[in-house]
């Protein structure tokens, strides 16, 4: 796992969840403008996934190998789902789904970088 890499995808979700976090205080519903912070977040993190799948098999490390690649396969559909929900719903409450859905992507990176850095 590459540490800027991290560092990226965790300010790409802040990113997100502020925005988001906007939105909700405003009372404005996802537009383009998040979906494109969206896009930005996803793209961090399927380099992640794709850094994380090649440094996982490569490496001769000791990691909790079932957890590492469940976080790392389930969290670039975290935001993607909280997204589609807000889309469906259009109330206020959506865009809080969305700002939770940026708290558990940064938790589940944060999990992600400290599973693989146990062991160096």
């Amino acid at each position: 796992m590459l540490p800027w890499l991290t560092t990226v995808t965790l300010l790409a979700a802040a990113a997100f969840g502020l925005t988001a976090a906007y939105y909700a205080l405003r009372h404005r519903l996802l537009d383009d403008r998040l979906l494109l912070v969206l896009g930005i977040l996803e793209l961090a993190l399927v380099a992640q996934v794709v850094v994380g799948i090649v440094d996982g098999v490569t490496t001769t490390r000791d990691y909790e190998k079932p957890v590492f690649f469940a976080y790392l396969l389930t969290v670039p559909f975290v935001a993607p789902v909280a997204a589609l929900l807000a889309l469906k719903e259009k109330t206020r409450s959506s865009m809080g789904i969305v700002v939770g859905s940026a708290l558990v992507v940064g938790v589940l990176v944060g999990r992600l970088d400290q599973i693989w850095s146990v062991h160096v």
